[in-house]
């Protein structure tokens, strides 16, 4: 029979082990890894509008996470949102490659979804997309909607304005 010491070093190591574990899951889960690939590159694109894109946000090529949001910055002579992104090496994409910020399901987290283009020359560290397209803002989609049913005079028109 184990003696009561070493009982208690196998369950000290045991909990040791279930930490580590639950610290290296909650990393992954908040995309703070530090196990990311070195080998990447910066790219930089301008948004008017980015909409809750976060730094740290995936970014995605035909649904594959290809690299991260880096950082996000605003530009104070053209007023619009810079995102540095940063791909990982083992990716290439052409230098007309075009970025849009997109949400996972209606009201998930946004990304960053990148469509290549056809130019033979790739992009390379510290490039900028040319072609981009702000994020969809629910809100202003629902403001949009409700000024058109007002200016529409409510949408419902039954009668034109002759008694029958």
């Amino acid at each position: 029979m184990m003696s009561r010491k070493t009982l208690d070093l196998w369950v000290g190591v045991f909990v040791a082990i279930g930490f580590g574990a639950l610290l290296f899951l909650a990393l992954k889960v908040a995309n703070l890894s530090p196990f990311a690939g070195a080998n990447s590159y910066q790219i930089n694109a301008k948004f008017d509008n980015i909409g809750g894109l976060k730094v740290r946000a995936p970014v995605k090529s035909a649904g594959v996470v290809v690299g991260r949001v880096r950082e996000i910055h605003f530009d104070n002579q053209t007023f619009d949102a810079v995102v540095v992104m940063s791909i990982e090496g083992r990716f290439e994409f052409p230098k007309d490659t075009s970025a849009k910020i997109l949400t996972s399901g209606l009201l998930g987290e946004q990304f960053i979804g990148l469509a290549a283009g056809g130019d033979s020359v790739n992009l390379k560290n510290g490039d900028a997309l040319k072609i981009t397209q702000s994020a969809v803002v629910l809100e202003n989609l629902i403001s949009q909607f409700l000024y058109s049913k007002a200016a529409d005079g409510g949408g419902d028109k039954k009668s034109d304005g002759k008694q029958q």
